[in-house]
């Protein structure tokens, strides 16, 4: 059953048998990296962040770009338009990690590792999903944050100049030449987690800024993603396609879900095709990311 249906029916089951609800599971994590700024990982967190609000789950997120903190700057164009605008919106319970000013480097990296495990071991009690947005650079926290990852999803611009941030590609034959160092550093971190303890990691590829202008690029584009799925071992997903309105979002703080609210309330214009359809490709990701069944945390 989708995430999206099982959340409209909560703990039903308990109420109409007049037992007590079973303790709620840890929250699921949800890691977005990518070795490569500009992927549109800060977009992808915040509208997975967003639609999993609105389907009445307690959310909780952890920006780790500490050279941009996009995520948290999303977050508090949010907050500032709710008090502006008098509009209620879903928010998560957000923090973000700078890395440790330490000058000894086993300290340093003892010290992040710490404070990173504390923060989502706080998380993991108290909501149901935690998404954690990583830098688009390597990092020991960002590996960390990879070895904790129940689902992994990579934001992976539709073009062969950024598909290196999976795999190296003969530019003649177009057969996987070897994995690139993020594919290694996500094997590395697979091996992490199950030898802490005996989980896995679901990755997923995700095809981002799709163009409908160029028809035999995105064709070829998605047969060497086959390939490369078989091979290293993820699944691929639906992304987002190239629309203006997802950079225009951000100085409100918005998403494509709070849109149709937002029209709605202020009795603005309707919303556009355009926006229907990116609303669409939001919830084909949620859906694609086949997140496991349950039912959202009471207050």
């Amino acid at each position: 059953m989708p995430v999206a249906d099982l959340a409209q029916d909560v703990n039903t089951q308990a109420a109409k048998t007049g037992a007590p609800a079973a303790a709620p599971a840890p929250a699921h994590v949800i890691v977005v990296g990518c070795e490569k700024g500009g992927s549109g990982k800060s977009t992808t967190s915040m509208h997975l962040t967003v639609a999993l609000l609105r389907l009445g789950y307690k959310v909780g997120t952890i920006d780790l770009d500490a050279r941009q903190w996009t995520l948290t700057r999303y977050l508090s164009n949010r907050a500032a338009t709710m008090q502006r605008d008098r509009m209620p919106l879903p928010m998560p319970r957000h923090f973000f990690l700078a890395p440790s000013d330490k000058v000894n480097r086993n300290e340093a990296q003892e010290e992040d590792r710490a404070r990173f495990e504390a923060i989502l071991g706080r998380l993991t009690a108290e909501v149901d999903y935690v998404v954690i947005d990583c830098a688009g650079t390597d990092s020991f926290l960002a590996r960390v944050a990879h070895s904790y990852a129940d689902t992994l999803v990579t934001p992976v611009n539709d073009s062969f100049v950024d598909l290196d941030v999976v795999a190296h590609v003969d530019g003649r034959t177009g057969e996987v030449q070897r994995p690139s160092v993020y594919a290694e550093m996500v094997w590395e971190q697979r091996k992490a987690r199950a030898k802490r303890d005996g989980g896995s990691i679901d990755w997923i590829v995700m095809r981002n800024r799709l163009s409908n202008l160029d028809a035999n690029n995105k064709r070829e584009m998605g047969e060497v993603l086959e390939k490369l799925a078989r091979r290293i071992g993820f699944r691929l997903a639906p992304g987002f396609s190239e629309r203006v309105i997802f950079r225009e979002l951000f100085l409100q703080g918005l998403t494509m879900l709070d849109v149709f609210d937002q029209s709605h309330r202020d009795g603005g214009a309707k919303p556009r095709m355009s926006h229907v359809a990116a609303r669409q490709e939001v919830r084909a990701l949620i859906n694609s990311l086949q997140l496991p069944e349950r039912a959202p945390r009471r207050s």
